[in-house]
């Protein structure tokens, strides 16, 4: 019998990311895939879900941004006193922000046609500096990030962020255009 995944995430810029990369990965292996914004939840009821997932025997993924802490670890430590009933095991922790895994899905090729910098590692890219690299064409950051999803590619991504790169592997996803080529 198939589980449901959820997949808890900060704010509205997580939600598109994961909603558009990463659960088309998931959908064939769950009943359903949710992507949940948990940052304007209340931490008890967050910590309640997170109880009630556990007891329906489904899974989650717990996606946090590094932000200001020193090390995953540390990140950890910070979610653990927050959220009694977190499993570390389901903690993702992107790094530095969601921003850097948006730009890292961008080829040369894509970096060159929307005319922004081609960045070898995100890593380090925080929200600001992903904000001073919008085009002024776009008429708001939301408008670049989707424009960035139609172009991104996981392969490209893995290459350029190593959050995302452990996350991949970590879930066994793969860019499923790769996967077909390699049939």
């Amino acid at each position: 019998m198939k589980k449901r995944l959820f997949i808890l995430v900060e704010g509205e810029d997580d939600v598109r990311f994961f909603g558009r990369i990463i659960k088309p990965l998931f959908v064939a292996h769950y009943t359903s895939v949710e992507i949940i914004p948990y940052a304007s939840i209340k931490r008890m009821k967050v910590n309640s879900f997170l109880k009630s997932i556990r007891l329906m025997n489904n899974d989650y993924i717990f996606v946090a941004d590094i932000d200001t802490e020193h090390s995953v670890h540390d990140k950890k430590q910070v979610l653990y006193s927050h959220f009694s009933h977190i499993d570390g095991g389901s903690i993702v922790v992107v790094i530095r922000e969601i921003e850097s895994w948006y730009y890292a899905g961008l080829s040369s090729e894509s970096a060159q046609y929307l005319a922004v910098p081609d960045l070898p590692l995100t890593d380090e890219l925080t929200k600001e500096d992903f904000n001073r690299l919008i085009p002024p064409k776009y008429d708001s950051r939301i408008d670049f990030m989707f424009e960035i999803l139609k172009y991104f590619s996981i392969d490209t991504a893995g290459k350029k962020n190593h959050s995302f790169k452990f996350f991949v592997e970590r879930h066994h996803l793969e860019d499923p255009l790769r996967q077909y080529a390699n049939q």
